[in-house]
């Protein structure tokens, strides 16, 4: 009689602790046993050759997301998750987004309507606050979190999801009084308005001076702004999509004094710069890269990567936020073409989040084995609430797998893509590592580029309050 329903046999598991030959044994969903010359299963993958790590868990995408009255995304579950589950990722943690006057449980049955049935992967909801009324913040938000959406993210920017100081305050002191860990996107509204009217009246409108009005310092500012309500109230925060080094050096300066900042970057920002932005001869082309923050430069590259080796990041994410680039709903719908700041703001990125970090790090020696799958994988599951079922190979955690290999070159392309969108700002990229085979709960579901999996077959996941939120002692006395 078989011991397992799946053995995969013969490939080098790694984990965020240790990288180890070894076999693995899953039964009913489940890692069961990891260990050498385990007995036969009614099925066996040959990995020889083949990294065996922790599906992908990507804790920032936004999926079919209203744009209130902008043009639509260009992926819903179906494809944002089928994309993910290409890209080696078995976890996606979109956001379910409150529109201002509107209730938060409104906001996550929608977002349920939107995923039922139609995901390729695990997932789970994140909260966006727009409205933070008392009714929202004193009863909506402490009965969500009870209910396993144990995490939110603010906004310091956008005409329909900025909060102003006392808001944040407000947000960040119920936050901490029902443990819900808080995401932050840091930048500054009022000087992205000054400096986007500035640069329009010198009718510098090109794609390119979107990364113009938002440069470091804003960035920074609302970093440190952030950090300082942080403070006040005792409460971690999480600041999302660094990109680059002045954002990062805030977080450091926390750290060091005893604060609990966690930091974020993405894949955007050690592989894209703002040139990218110019397209050709400043051209249309340059919106495909309209993203925020947006990338900076090659120096802000080597300081990302400081950042990574240092520890101020604990998660790479993709920041996946995809519009179409054609047509009268794409980057360069007739209104967007009048001017940068109606450029639908987002790029597409969740199926080449892990190749990039593998081969910009891995591959090239900036970072471990280890310290990949930490990134990719298990500080997620243990930043989000999914510890000690998600981001790990070791038994009792759900057999959650990518199979990887270390040595495949690809150079990125549409072609190969199964986001909804209809382009990729990586045209052309060339990446040495590469997922062969993606298992979500022990049935593999992507085999060499190919879904294998149902339409349907993701769970939503209830998830944990953080370890790392709460209040600090003797903070708010």
């Amino acid at each position: 009689m078989d011991d397992f329903d799946l053995v995969i046999r013969g490939g080098t598991v790694v984990t965020a602790a240790d990288t180890a030959r070894a076999d693995v044994g899953i039964r009913d969903g489940r890692i069961a046993a990891v260990g050498l010359d385990l007995p036969g299963g009614r099925r066996t993958i040959d990995a020889d050759g083949l990294l065996v790590m922790p599906g992908g868990i990507d804790s920032h995408v936004h999926l079919a997301q209203p744009a209130f009255g902008g043009p639509a995304m260009a992926d819903g579950f179906e494809s944002g998750t089928r994309s993910a589950i290409a890209g080696g990722n078995t976890t996606v943690l979109p956001f379910a987004l409150q529109a201002r006057g509107t209730s938060l449980r409104e906001a996550v049955a929608a977002y349920h309507h939107e995923a039922d049935g139609q995901s390729y992967c695990d997932y789970g909801f994140h909260l966006i606050v727009t409205d933070p009324t008392p009714a929202v913040l004193g009863q909506e938000l402490p009965a969500l979190v009870e209910d396993g959406y144990s995490s939110l993210k603010v906004f310091m920017t956008y005409d329909d999801m900025v909060l102003n100081d006392r808001e944040l305050l407000e947000v960040f002191d119920a936050a901490g009084d029902c443990g819900a860990l808080v995401m932050v996107h840091c930048e500054g509204y009022d000087a992205i308005r000054f400096m986007t009217e500035r640069l329009e009246r010198a009718g510098k409108t090109a794609p390119y001076y979107h990364a113009v009005s938002r440069p470091e310092p804003v960035e920074r500012e609302a970093a440190h702004r952030a950090i300082t309500h942080s403070e006040i109230t005792g409460v971690p925060i999480m600041i999302v999509h660094v990109s680059g080094r002045e954002a990062m050096e805030q977080i450091r300066w926390a750290r060091g004094r005893g604060l609990r900042i966690l930091g974020e970057t993405c894949a955007q920002y050690v592989s894209l710069t703002a040139d990218d932005l110019k397209g050709l001869n400043m051209d249309e082309t340059g919106g495909k890269y309209v993203c925020s923050p947006p990338p900076r430069d090659r120096e802000s590259w080597e300081a990302i990567w400081n950042g990574i080796a240092t520890g101020v990041f604990q998660t790479f994410s993709s920041d996946h936020c995809p519009f179409f680039f054609e047509g009268p709903l794409g980057k360069m719908n007739p209104k967007a073409r009048t001017s940068f700041r109606w450029v639908p703001n987002g790029i597409p990125g969740v199926e080449v989040r892990m190749p990039i970090l593998f081969s910009e790090g891995v591959v090239k020696a900036r970072i471990s084995l280890q310290e990949f799958v930490a990134l990719t994988s298990t500080n997620h599951a243990r930043i989000y609430g999914l510890g000690g079922r998600k981001g790990s190979i070791a038994p009792g955690h759900d057999a959650d797998i990518v199979l990887w290999d270390p040595e495949r070159r690809v150079t990125i392309s549409q072609e190969i893509m199964h986001h909804g969108a209809d382009y990729t700002p990586w045209e052309g990229f060339e990446v040495t590592g590469w997922p062969q085979a993606t298992i979500l709960r022990g049935e593999v579901v992507m085999r060499e580029g190919e879904i294998l999996g149902a339409r349907g077959s993701g769970g939503f996941l209830r998830r944990d309050r953080s370890p790392m939120a709460g209040r600090a002692r003797g903070a708010f006395a």
